[in-house]
């Protein structure tokens, strides 16, 4: 692999780099998932999934929080709505080493609603104003915040930006924003993720309305192409689905155009290769190939034999007796393609 020394820039609020980041996703951005996407990119800001101050308090917090330290640079998402339970799982955060902490005010599911996590925070900016303060008060990282453009029907740029501006005040610089409202009767999680329309330039009124605010644009990017011109409206682009289902694309040029690196993107074979002194440390450590190797499915998409190498990590990743060889055998249906 080849030396890929990352180049910090400034950004508005402080000395991590936000210019590209790969979304928290549920199921999906686990510790494999991260050292997968840092195999291919050593400079974009990986998320975890959401966890709850519930299960870090009252639950298993080596598990949830423990990570590889190549995954840095790297930011915890909570969920929660109690200022003093926050304030005490950023402090674990700050503790494990976490790069920033990310109260998630924009998931919508029923589940979380009924716990007053996620997107239902929305409607109380004073509530969540409460909690970011807190939790700027317990750490020195950076206190981050996601969230969407709007619920149900308070969904206006009068009270988005009523929003950013109670929880601004605090001294949270950093706002992540999800380009669309969320539904939360009548929805699904899947579907607050299509059916409500994209709004991007309602992001970049917010950021000429809030210029002295670190603006990062999240929802429906798919293209380098589609980065690069947000990045000519606001701070900062973080990337979703697409980074996980094709994520050697996404994610192989981020660091020479968006972070000043001067070498060749690494190719996909090398990010195959570098992966397996991973996976072999961790099924000796008793896990198994399939929760690994399900988040490199797509490493080969869009390329002859990506159809067959997904389909052979997919029939055999599972198997008890499954080893380095299920990826030799996948490897196998696209090298004489490459």
């Amino acid at each position: 692999m080849k030396s890929l020394d990352k180049i910090a820039t400034q950004s508005v609020s402080d000395e991590l780099d936000r210019t590209i980041s790969v979304a928290p996703m549920m199921d999906w951005t686990d510790r494999h998932c991260r050292h997968f996407h840092r195999m291919i990119s050593r400079n974009t800001l990986l998320y975890t999934e959401m966890v709850t101050t519930g299960a870090l308090i009252h639950g298993d917090k080596e598990r949830h929080l423990t990570y590889n330290q190549s995954e840095h640079p790297i930011a915890l998402q909570l969920g929660g709505s109690n200022p003093q339970e926050l304030a005490e799982c950023a402090k674990m955060a700050q503790d494990y080493g976490y790069d920033e902490v990310n109260l998630n005010v924009g998931c919508p599911s029923d589940r979380v609603q009924n716990n007053m996590i996620g997107a239902c925070l929305m409607g109380h900016p004073q509530l969540v104003a409460d909690c970011i303060d807190a939790m700027q008060q317990a750490v020195s990282i950076p206190v981050t915040v996601k969230h969407r453009l709007g619920i149900d029907d308070l969904d206006s740029d009068e009270l988005l930006h009523g929003f950013v501006d109670t929880v601004q005040q605090t001294g949270c610089r950093t706002f992540i924003v999800h380009a669309r409202k969320a539904i939360l009767s009548g929805l699904s999680p899947k579907q607050n993720r299509d059916v409500p329309p994209l709004q991007y330039e309602r992001v970049y009124k917010l950021k000429q309305s809030f210029d002295h605010l670190e603006i990062i644009l999240n929802g429906g990017v798919k293209t380098v192409s589609e980065m690069q011109e947000h990045l000519t409206h606001i701070d900062g682009v973080m990337i979703g689905r697409e980074a996980y289902q094709n994520p050697y694309v996404i994610l192989a040029e981020v660091d020479r155009l968006f972070y000043n690196e001067t070498c060749d993107a690494i190719s996909r074979e090398q990010v195959l290769q570098n992966m397996l002194p991973y996976i072999a440390e961790q099924m000796a450590l008793g896990v198994p190939l399939s929760y690994i190797t399900r988040h490199m499915l797509g490493l080969f998409h869009g390329i002859r034999g990506g159809k067959q190498f997904r389909r052979v990590i997919s029939e055999q990743a599972h198997k008890k007796d499954a080893g380095i060889q299920v990826l030799n055998q996948a490897f196998a249906k696209v090298e004489a393609f490459l």
